[in-house]
């Protein structure tokens, strides 16, 4: 037979209940540190000028904190202990193996998660984290990976296995989809604003397809093949400063085309030495033209000029500071913070660049 509570209890519960209701804990967005002292951490290391500052990380929930330094509520914690709950009871939602992202102009942080098939956003004006899981009604996303935002305040997101490109407001809200019927395998997502086109990366297809955002197919980029313009099995993609960048994984090389589709430069080579491209994953460009790519073999992330000229490489492997552990995606907000989606540690490190380079 259940234990009846005491009438005291009741009452207390119901007083918790009145000052929960009147005094509602406000969260707010805050960085985890990978280590004490990581915030100390620049590149290239002094006596050089440093370039770049270790910022923090994004991990899940552990980034949403009550906005007072004591943490939560008298109230709250009282509750809590009153019905049986202590945080060691519950599972926080973390990122698994993140992919991709994007940053929109309020700050919200979309981040494409292929193990938990799902779309972290990382919402700081609002003080909570969301989790999209559903591609469209009745259907979950597989393996989430290019993220881009488009016009009308549109998210896209493209998921590999289900070989569709997929619409939504910026609250999740689905919009329409598109691309099932000639996508192989997509992955790389970029968007065009001033045309509204859409980039896809076909990976085994090899080549780029050209949507209009609305989804018609206008166009095919490329073929497979080894020359210049041709592709072996591409992947990330951005479009900057009217420049469609991509990454030609199996090539081991960057290349560069206007908005029409036509060649511009490529650069990157195999080797041993810095700069040299391996397994090239993501790719990202900041306000001053300097280029971004993720090394995932050596566990770099890679900084370039315009004219593919190396100038900075960080990384390596482990789980510290400034270290990655199977890199993917790298991406930079209106702020000129370089995101690196690092995959096998389960976490998005944020860089803050200090200036210059180039």
């Amino acid at each position: 037979m259940a234990q009846k509570l005491p009438l005291s209890t009741f009452a207390m519960l119901g007083l918790c209940f009145c000052v929960m209701g009147c005094a509602e804990t406000r969260m707010v967005m805050q960085l985890s540190d990978a280590s004490s002292g990581g915030s100390s951490k620049v590149w290239p290391s002094l006596p050089d000028t440093p370039r770049y500052r270790y910022v923090g990380e994004l991990t899940g929930e552990v980034n949403f904190r009550p906005e007072n330094a004591s943490g939560r509520s008298t109230a709250t914690k009282l509750f809590d202990w009153l019905v049986g709950l202590t945080r060691e009871n519950q599972i926080p939602t973390v990122l698994q193996r993140p992919q991709s992202g994007v940053v929109d102009a309020e700050g919200r942080v979309y981040v494409t998660d292929v193990s938990k098939g799902a779309i972290f956003v990382f919402d700081k004006p609002a003080g909570k984290l969301e989790l999209w899981e559903m591609a469209r009604a009745n259907l979950r996303f597989l393996t989430p990976v290019g993220i881009a935002l488009a016009g009308k305040n549109e998210v896209l997101v493209v998921d590999a296995d289900l070989h569709a490109v997929f619409r939504f407001d910026h609250k999740g809200n689905p919009l329409g989809e598109f691309g099932e019927a000639v996508l192989r395998r997509p992955t790389g997502l970029a968007f065009d604003a001033q045309h509204s086109i859409v980039y896809v990366a076909d990976t085994y297809s090899h080549d780029i397809k050209v949507f209009s955002q609305d989804g018609k197919l206008i166009k095919t980029i490329g073929q497979r093949g080894e020359a210049d313009g041709e592709f072996n099995f591409p992947t990330h993609l951005v479009f900057a400063n009217n420049e469609l960048y991509v990454t030609d994984t199996l090539n081991s090389r960057i290349q560069v085309f206007d908005a029409d589709g036509k060649l511009i430069r490529k650069f990157g080579q195999r080797g041993l030495h810095m700069g040299n491209l391996v397994r090239p994953k993501g790719v990202a460009v900041d306000k001053g033209g300097n280029v971004y790519v993720i090394e995932s073999l050596y566990d770099q992330l890679l900084v370039f000029n315009k004219q593919g000229e190396t100038l900075l490489a960080l990384g390596g492997e482990g789980s510290g500071v400034g270290q990655f552990y199977l890199p993917a995606g790298v991406w930079v907000d209106h702020q000129n913070y370089i995101y690196i989606a690092d995959m096998f540690n389960g976490r998005v490190t944020i860089l803050q660049f200090l200036g210059d380079l180039q």
